[in-house]
């Protein structure tokens, strides 16, 4: 059982961090047309979000979440996939949050890219193995985004079981673990990926430290009758 008292607390200041989600999610900005460049098109979303300044707020609103941590079109480009991490939530949440709220989940580092490959991999998989069948194909776009905060620092953690690589288990004490890092004003934890030897992986508690979110590379992954899939780049996708 991990003291918090004795988690050390870290200034993270990182420009680029790795989320994966699903390119199903992923459209172009409405204003897009509009704009040569990322900083014109910052300034347009932020003109609108003075007229609208709660546009764009999910549907469903978990328990967890106060409307009011929500972010606007003044945070800039990808606010609305910001609040989404936070309010669509599993019915079982994931390592660090509950089914009430969700967290901002990426992986850091200079293997950043390949870790995001194992989580999200591994995660599908499991889904896959309910069926039997291992036949998909999904694309993913890379959302990179900067922190300049202070997290709780897991990594001297490792061997604990909110790491422990079975859900059932990692995940309730993962997860009573982040709540009471968050009610005690906690914004988020670094910690090693367990999905990825020697990845490091981030959990954000609060929509408003994450900045500067743009687009990358799209990934397409490919199980073929097999549990591992070929993981292949797709394309770029410039302008987020």
């Amino acid at each position: 059982m991990i003291d918090i008292s004795t988690v050390p607390v870290r200034e993270f200041v990182e420009a680029n961090t790795t989320r994966l989600i699903s390119t199903a999610y992923i459209d172009e900005p409405a204003l897009a047309p509009l704009v040569d460049d990322d900083n014109e098109l910052t300034f347009l979303e932020e003109l609108e979000g003075l007229s609208s300044s709660r546009r764009g707020l999910p549907e469903f609103i978990p328990a967890g979440v106060q409307p009011d941590e929500l972010v606007n079109a003044h945070h800039g480009y990808g606010w609305t996939y910001i609040n989404a991490a936070f309010c669509y939530t599993r019915e079982t949440g994931n390592r660090f949050n509950g089914p009430a709220r969700g967290a901002w989940y990426a992986t850091w580092d200079d293997n950043r890219i390949d870790t995001a490959h194992a989580e999200v991999a591994w995660h599908l998989t499991q889904e896959l193995h309910a069926t039997g069948i291992y036949e998909n194909i999904t694309s993913f776009c890379e959302l990179t985004a900067s922190f300049a905060t202070i997290f709780h620092d897991l990594t001297g953690c490792a061997g604990e079981d909110v790491f422990h690589p079975e859900p059932d288990i990692g995940y309730s004490k993962g997860q009573g673990l982040a709540a009471e890092l968050f009610s005690r004003g906690a914004n988020g934890v670094l910690y090693p990926s367990v999905r990825q030897a020697g990845g490091h992986c981030l959990a954000a508690f609060r929509p408003n430290i994450i900045q500067n979110v743009r687009q990358g590379e799209i990934w397409t992954f490919t199980w073929a009758g097999d549990p591992k899939p070929l993981i292949e780049k797709a394309s770029s996708r410039q302008g987020g």
